[in-house]
């Protein structure tokens, strides 16, 4: 709801390296010819992603340190280098063109990230924190030769406080060091060191904003907030290890006008009601701003007043509900690649345009495909309306055979996975867009599929979760999860649980000139014009208004753009050409969503067809 880029009063960065400083169009520029965005030529190295990262727990004062930062490519036991080999632009992975480096890093190698900065001692009652927005994958950071701490994970930001360790000089030497297998039994998605096909250029390193922020010793770690749409109330509480210290909370209206206010204690919650309330929906998403004090801390924050839920119709069928009423789910896969930042939007104009383009479309839901995206990603989900199914992040190193029982892994494997998707759990929990979790796509990984699915039930009750997406059912979660491509095909009917087309489409055309590499290019059907390609999504919407009427829950269409290799998708992979116009597919879209809303629906008749994979 706020983008603040504030002043980091008393903390000012410091040119790096001892060389005499280039002008900065020649001291960086993207790596490598290949393809790109139009927002590459936005970016520069002085002002990079330079919006608050994390709206929903939001302070005024902050200091950004994206930007360029010395780095070095050693074997992965090597010690720190004594000297480095350039710079690179944070927080683009070291394999992207943005980077000005695109280098692949194995895992037997270790990427290292140095840059000063001036900070002097915070005055007494305050600290100074470090944040990361995600690190791919094991990450240690050191100030002034000391360790400050580690962190193993590809997705969640995690911070460190820096106030122990800070040099009494106001110079502050701050190293990196970042190690990624990538190909292991670690949670990567689409991540690949031999990407081709359906899988990608890998990921290593910083790929979020990197940021400082000076708190009071009491400071707030978090916010969590209950919306009870079905009371008209919100209840909010303020995290804090072991305090339990006055707080207020107020609720502002969707035009900042205040509504209300209460008093409470830190780590209890504070109810409060909310005067004429207007839900968020798709159509409507109205945000609600919070503000939270707590001593000298004072946080912004918004909430949506919704509530999701699956139950049956009048005639038995299961169906997904938003606010109380039938509400049909219909959107694209979206992978959040980038062919000049690979998991980094160049700019926050880029990272909101795929979701514009899908309201455009007419699309009311958006698959967030084994990747989880930035805060302001979300955001902007939550503030355009858009439902956002979410996937956990697979752990492809093995891929199961349709029928084949669920892999048997080690305790320690089993661990980490988890402790990773219930940290998604946890960073995603403030957004009213995102209302269903997938735990397992397509087998890959595959793993307890009952237990993880109840794991997820148990850390969020109040969303979905698709237990299984495509193929490898096991009777659990909220869906009955069928892939067919290239064509939507009839679901067998979910009983308790409600039947959705987890992937279908994948409709491909060669765009010469926006191709990511001219290569041999993946699709699950093949058109020689935009005519074609029309007529194929076209009839798909119609066959998916068809299911909808007799009972489908949701419908999720391949994909929103290209992806390297793929040209399956409804734009270039440069976002340059919308393949097909939004205005002819926008009404036959929201036909399709009315089709599968209205109040009460027929049966589903079953019938199994095979399809492939994505």
């Amino acid at each position: 709801m706020h983008s603040f880029c504030g002043r980091l009063f008393g903390f000012t960065l410091v040119a790096l390296g001892t060389p005499v400083p280039l002008p900065a169009a020649q001291a960086w520029q993207p790596a490598g010819e290949e393809l790109k965005t139009r927002w590459s030529e936005q970016v520069r190295p002085d002002r990079v992603l330079p919006e608050y990262p994390r709206p929903e727990l939001e302070r005024t004062e902050w200091q950004n340190l994206n930007g360029l930062w010395d780095y070095a490519i050693t074997d992965a036991h090597a010690a720190q280098p004594a000297a480095w080999e350039g710079e690179i632009l944070v927080p683009f992975c070291v394999e992207s063109a943005l980077s000005g480096v695109k280098r692949r890093v194995t895992g037997s190698e270790c990427l290292w990230y140095h840059r000063r900065f001036t900070a002097g001692r915070p005055g007494e009652g305050r600290r100074l924190l470090l944040h990361f927005g995600a690190s791919d994958w094991q990450t240690t950071v050191t100030l002034n030769g000391h360790q400050v701490g580690s962190h193993t994970g590809g997705y969640d930001p995690f911070t460190f406080d820096l106030t122990p360790f800070l040099a009494p000089s106001e110079s502050q030497d701050l190293v990196v060091q970042v190690t990624d297998g990538t190909d292991g039994a670690q949670p990567r998605g689409k991540q690949s060191l031999d990407p081709k096909g359906i899988f990608y250029t890998p990921t290593t390193g910083l790929w979020q904003t990197v940021w400082l922020e000076p708190v009071p010793d009491k400071h707030l770690d978090g916010l969590l907030v209950r919306p009870d749409l079905d009371r008209n109330a919100v209840t909010v509480t303020a995290l804090i290890p072991y305090r339990t210290d006055p707080v207020t909370v107020i609720v502002n209206a969707p035009d900042g006008r205040r509504l209300v206010e209460g008093q409470g204690v830190a780590n209890a919650p504070v109810r409060l009601v909310i005067p004429d309330p207007r839900p968020w929906t798709p159509g409507d998403p109205v945000l609600y701003g919070l503000t939270v004090r707590m001593g000298e801390d004072h946080v912004r924050s918004y909430f949506g007043l919704r509530k999701v839920e699956c139950r049956q119709d009048a005639r038995g069928v299961s169906r997904i509900y938003l606010n109380n009423k039938p509400l049909f789910l219909y959107g694209p896969l979206d992978q959040g690649f980038w062919p000049d930042g690979i998991y980094t939007a160049p700019t926050d104009e880029a990272l909101r345009y795929d979701l514009d383009v899908e309201k455009r479309l007419g699309f009311n839901c958006v698959r967030k495909h084994i990747k989880v995206e930035p805060a302001r990603w979300y955001y902007w989900a939550d503030r355009l309306g858009l439902c956002v199914w979410q996937d956990f992040p697979s752990v492809t190193d093995q891929l199961l055979d349709r029928g084949a029982p669920d892999l048997v892994r080690p305790a320690a494997t089993k661990a980490e996975i988890e402790t990773e998707m219930h940290r998604m759990v946890q960073t995603l929990d403030m957004h009213p867009s995102v209302i269903i979790w997938t735990a397992f796509n397509e087998g890959w990984g595959q793993y307890d599929t009952a237990r993880v699915t109840k794991q997820f039930q148990t850390w969020d009750p109040k969303r979905l979760v698709d237990g299984a997406s495509g193929w490898t059912d096991r009777g659990t979660g909220d869906f009955l999860d069928y892939h067919s491509y290239p064509d939507p095909v009839r679901q067998p009917q979910g009983g308790k649980r409600v039947a959705v087309q987890g992937e279908y489409g994948g409709g491909g055309l060669l765009v010469r000139d926006h191709v990511w590499k001219f290569r041999d290019s993946f699709q699950y059907r093949g058109f020689d014009d935009a005519e074609g390609l029309k007529r194929f999504v076209l009839a798909g919407v119609s066959r998916i208004g068809e299911l909808a009427r007799q009972g489908l829950g949701a419908a999720i269409y391949t994909q929103i753009t290209d992806v390297e290799g793929e040209i399956n998708g409804l734009m270039t992979y440069d976002r340059k050409v919308i393949k097909v116009p939004p205005e002819e597919i926008r009404p036959e879209v929201e036909a399709a969503i009315r089709a599968g809303s209205a109040e009460s629906l027929g049966s589903v008749e079953s019938l199994r067809a095979p399809g492939n994979g994505h």
